[in-house]
């Protein structure tokens, strides 16, 4: 009974990966959708990325909240319930829980369930006084929150790794909407946002030199192949990442190196040399700029962490 019932959920996983990559391909200009980076192997390759020398971003989050966690969990208060999305691994949130007073409930919130299941299980051994409740879900889809046995003083959002960027403006302030009705009234929203800065710094992180990020762009087409039918040929796509200052926002493409045609069960798909397919936006903010967004959203600013050279911020806001 189990056994079919995950065939069935993996068989409508699978249907709408492949829907998401034809109206992706069959777009102007094409995309492919960066929540699917994350497979094992994506998720894997992201975790030696966030080690290389050249992506400051988790690096420099996580030196905010060895640095500044007591003052955070001062501003989030005591027996609260967290609702972590996208957390992973979660490497910044048990620096956070361990910070936080009487924490009474966990509820990370990740697309990977392997990863979700593993953090899991290390959150309730090292946590043993937390309720720990885990939801395999996309964040961006509606999911229903589980009823925990523990009552908490209220709700903290908890959304670490400047995932927020992955948004356009307008559609940043939609989803803040939602973290809103999920943190309810007295609620809480703590957020990782990458600020603004000089381009080189930005580009190096995107195109490292050891080359994992472009591994990690790759691995999509890969996936597609894998799980769609597909025959990319890897060798003939290059990735590419560059900061458009106008916008705000850095850019990763994978280029195709050849003139081709790549085909996926009844259909085909043809792509010039030189034709770009957006796998992933990053939107880079000033302090006031996001702030803003939050405020449309329906949050009031409370308080900006940040570190020495303002790479990166930690946000905290409370449901207005």
């Amino acid at each position: 009974m189990s056994s079919s019932g995950k065939s069935i959920v993996d068989l409508a996983e699978r249907r709408a990966f492949r829907e998401d990559v034809i109206t992706g391909l069959t777009s102007t200009p094409r995309t492919l959708p960066c929540k699917y980076f994350y497979d094992a192997r994506g998720a894997e390759l992201f975790q030696k990325i966030c080690e290389l020398p050249e992506y400051y971003i988790t690096r420099t989050e996580l030196g905010i909240l060895r640095l500044r966690g007591a003052e955070i969990a001062a501003a989030l208060g005591p027996d609260i319930e967290l609702i972590g999305l996208g957390t992973g691994a979660g490497t910044k949130t048990r620096i956070l829980l361990e910070e936080l007073r009487s924490p009474r409930v966990y509820v990370p919130i990740d697309i990977s369930k392997e990863q979700l299941a593993n953090s899991s299980a290390r959150f309730r051994k090292t946590f043993p006084s937390l309720e720990v409740l885990p939801v395999a879900a996309d964040y961006l889809e509606p999911f229903e929150l589980p009823l925990p046995r523990k009552i908490s003083a209220r709700s903290v959002v908890y959304f670490p790794g400047s995932t927020i960027g992955n948004f356009e403006p307008a559609a940043a302030v939609e989803f803040m909407e939602r973290l809103v009705d999920l943190a309810g009234e007295g609620g809480g929203l703590l957020i990782g946002v990458d600020l603004q800065k000089d381009r080189r710094i930005i580009e190096a992180a995107y195109n490292d030199s050891a080359g994992v990020t472009a591994e990690f762009n790759l691995n999509l087409l890969d996936r597609i192949n894998g799980e769609v039918g597909a025959d990319f040929r890897l060798t003939d796509w290059e990735h590419r990442a560059v900061y458009n200052e106008n916008a705000g926002r850095i850019e990763m493409y994978l280029v195709s190196g050849t003139d081709q045609t790549v085909h996926m069960e009844d259909r085909q798909f043809h792509f010039p040399a030189g034709e770009k397919i957006l796998t992933e936006h990053s939107y880079k903010h000033t302090p006031e700029g996001f702030a803003v967004l939050a405020r449309k959203a329906g949050f009031d600013f409370q308080k900006l962490w940040t570190d020495d050279a303002r790479l990166f911020g930690v946000f905290y806001f409370t449901v207005a």
